[in-house]
């Protein structure tokens, strides 16, 4: 039995869900310009299901940090692997600065309404913040651990390239990342990870009814304490 951490079920459902919730995100705002007057728009217009889509991206986003560290498990111990994992870990805490963001972004069409919201993020879009340095390993990443896994053939041709593919993924704030180019990079990060998720999964003995009832009992408790405080 695998005991490193985070461990089996962590991982796998990493890699299952985390491209998996990407997608949905994704798919949730099809139809809408994906850039930010456009995102703001279609948030003044249907608020919940735009922040439904942001909140699936952003949790599909975590959500690929046990993802990532299950990949480069698997890899082995390579400098390679080593870049490659630290630089989209890196990576994905920049995704979570942009969501923080574009959720704020949200927060004033509600408090100023759509033109002032949107005067005010065209003024403060592309200011600096020490995030800005993780763009790199955005869009970086990927291709290091896509390449360290074809090199160590922990993943073929096909799953490496396709893992690679999420490098086209757009960065930043209030990107909706509905284009064909974007779309094939989720559909990529789908092939290369989700499989490996079902294999990890597998490896071993099913859960105890009561760790499955605390884990799901958890998600809802948390969230409402977040919601108090």
């Amino acid at each position: 039995m695998n005991q490193e951490m985070p461990g089996r079920w962590v991982e796998g459902a990493g890699l299952v869900l985390g491209p998996l919730l990407l997608a949905a995100g994704v798919l949730t705002r099809v139809g809408e310009d994906d850039f930010f007057p456009g995102q703001l728009a279609a948030f003044a217009a249907d608020p919940g299901r735009m922040a439904w889509s942001y909140g699936l991206y952003a949790a599909g986003v975590v959500l690929l940090w046990p993802a990532v560290t299950a990949l480069g498990r698997r890899i082995g111990p390579s400098a390679w692997a080593r870049w490659g994992v630290t630089l989209v870990v890196i990576g994905l805490f920049g995704r979570v600065f942009h969501a923080g963001v574009s959720h704020l972004a949200f927060q004033l069409v509600d408090v100023l309404g759509l033109e002032a919201a949107r005067r005010a993020v065209e003024g403060a879009y592309g200011a600096f913040h020490v995030f800005k340095a993780t763009n790199v390993c955005i869009m970086g990443g990927w291709l290091v651990l896509a390449f360290a896994a074809y090199r160590a053939r922990a993943l073929g041709r096909v799953r490496s390239v396709a893992l690679g593919l999420a490098a086209g993924l757009p960065l930043g704030v209030l990107k909706g990342s509905t284009d064909p180019v974007s779309l094939v990079a989720l559909a990529g990060l789908a092939v290369a990870l989700v499989p490996l998720g079902v294999t990890v999964l597998r490896a071993g003995p099913a859960p105890r009814w009561w760790a499955v009832g605390l884990a799901v009992a958890f998600v809802p408790v948390a969230f409402l304490l977040g919601l108090a405080g």
